[in-house]
């Protein structure tokens, strides 16, 4: 990761949830360390709530300048961020503490050792906090980093078959048709220009339809009149987001499973709906004569890869249902536009 924000191991303390969080731990440090002093039942409350305004004080102050100073620390290493907002909670504590004595709150022991005691404290759990933080943001950078790494798989996968057959495919072309072997190679080459862009980076609805007619276009050479498409589609988003080569494998599969193994070949068709705010892509395939679904294996795996990919993207808001419609084998996808 290269920018500052993506960096920092300092979650954002601007955010409601955080500062929720931070209320929440000061009590109970508050609840802690008022049973640790051995304090009289009947004034239990009384020392409870005292502690509780007292180390609120510092703990929202604390959050308060780290909300602040979050870009600047964010600039930081982590060892140089991690000094830093250290030396902020034991600067706030001193603050705080003077504070506390100006205004006669505090009563008891001297003011320097007092002073010394909470520094201490307030030094020993900043330590203990800045260090579960560190560890939660390298726990994030690594599933960030393997969820990344699955991504780029998931998208690279074309199954080798299809590129030998594409290549006899545009060897026997260039002795026949010039032209349209260099449309088949144009093809062939914007689909693996896909495959090579980053995880992350989406693509567009006009782009994936772009390239899955592209793909078919190559199929179609193969297998002539034994491959049949129908396309059908009303008004679409044609700007709306979406991961790059999502279709590609469910149209591979309809030609791997539904077309390839039928003797007289099949129909593909690619329908698609928008309808308040969400996509919804079908592509069904007829199956071979006698079939109820696929003799071939393999079926799942790229199903898991667009599975997998949507959620990725979009979250629970997207999804997959897989079923046969019509005596046809049929996979939809659903998806909110992200423009």
């Amino acid at each position: 990761m290269t920018s500052s924000a993506h960096r920092a191991f300092l979650p954002n303390f601007c955010a409601i949830p955080m500062v929720f969080a931070v209320v929440v731990s000061a009590e109970l440090l508050a609840i802690i360390l008022t049973l640790g002093a051995y304090t009289q039942a009947s004034a239990f409350w009384v020392e409870l709530s005292m502690r509780s305004l007292y180390i609120q004080w510092i703990a929202l102050s604390v959050s308060a300048f780290y909300c602040i100073l979050r870009k600047p620390l964010a600039r930081l290493d982590h060892t140089a961020a991690g000094v830093a907002a250290w030396l902020v909670i034991v600067a706030v504590t001193a603050l705080v503490f003077g504070a506390a004595q100006a205004l006669g709150l505090r009563q008891g022991e001297p003011v320097m050792p007092a002073l010394a005691h909470h520094v201490a404290i307030a030094g020993i759990v900043g330590v203990v906090i800045l260090r579960y933080l560190y560890e939660q943001h390298r726990e994030r950078q690594r599933e960030l980093a393997e969820s990344d790494a699955r991504l780029q798989a998931l998208q690279a996968r074309i199954r080798p078959h299809f590129l030998f057959n594409s290549m006899n495919t545009i060897a026997n072309l260039t002795r026949v048709d010039a032209a349209l072997a260099e449309q088949v190679v144009q093809d062939l080459s914007d689909l693996f220009r896909a495959t090579l862009s980053q995880a992350d980076t989406l693509s567009t609805l006009e782009r994936e339809l772009e390239l899955a007619h592209g793909y078919l276009r190559i199929e179609g050479q193969r297998l002539g009149d034994r491959l049949r498409m129908r396309w059908d589609w009303e008004e679409l988003p044609m700007d709306a987001k979406m991961p790059p080569l999502l279709l590609q494998p469910l149209l591979e599969n309809a030609v791997y499973h539904g077309i390839e193994p039928a003797t007289d070949g099949g129909e593909i068709a690619v329908s698609a709906r928008y309808r308040n705010g969400i996509i919804n892509i079908a592509v069904r395939n007829t199956l071979p004569e006698g079939a109820t679904t696929s003799s071939r294996r393999g079926n799942r795996m790229a199903q898991r890869n667009v599975r997998e990919r949507l959620e990725a993207a979009f979250g629970p808001a997207a999804g997959m249902v897989v079923g046969q419609v019509d005596d046809c084998y049929q996979v939809r996808i659903h998806f909110p536009v992200k423009t």
